[in-house]
């Protein structure tokens, strides 16, 4: 049985608030030839709430390997936050984390980095740049391997 089938299917999270960039980066991860479950959360607070299992929204799924797609500038809970909270949580740390973000202030990128971000993309403000970004990311999304949130195998 090969590896694949031992796991589910890789979720891919976006936390954006913005629901025209939301709908722009689903497409476009459709258009690189992506058909895994995409969910989309519309603030800090709620991405959070998903991982961590909190509240009255839904939660992860366990022993789902999941990859966030995420936004810094978002009401609530920044996603400088969402990011250091997720990264400073044993299991929870192993998730892949893209910043997508409009902001490309070097310090905020270096900062992203130290907290354990996997990339940082600056969102271009041009329409098709931007759709070019997401497609090229959605294909880069195809070939990486994501580990599963749960109990590390014994060594």
């Amino acid at each position: 049985m090969s590896r694949h089938d031992l796991t589910r299917e890789l979720e891919i999270l976006i936390a954006e608030d913005d629901s025209g960039h939301a709908r722009l980066i689903e497409k476009n991860l459709r258009r690189a030839g992506l058909d895994n479950p995409i969910l989309r959360f519309e603030d800090g607070q709620d991405i959070l709430d998903f991982l961590f299992c909190r509240g009255e929204g839904s939660k992860r799924a366990p022993d789902t390997p999941y990859l966030l797609l995420l936004d810094i500038r978002m009401p609530k809970v920044d996603g400088i936050e969402v990011l250091r909270q997720l990264k400073a949580d044993p299991e929870l740390r192993r998730i892949p984390v893209s910043m997508l973000t409009t902001t490309d202030d070097p310090r905020e990128v270096a900062r992203c980095h130290e907290l354990g971000c996997s990339n940082y993309i600056v969102k271009p403000v041009n329409y098709e740049k931007f759709s070019d970004a997401i497609q090229q990311l959605g294909i880069f999304f195809n070939l990486v391997q994501v580990p599963e949130i749960g109990d590390l195998p014994a060594i």
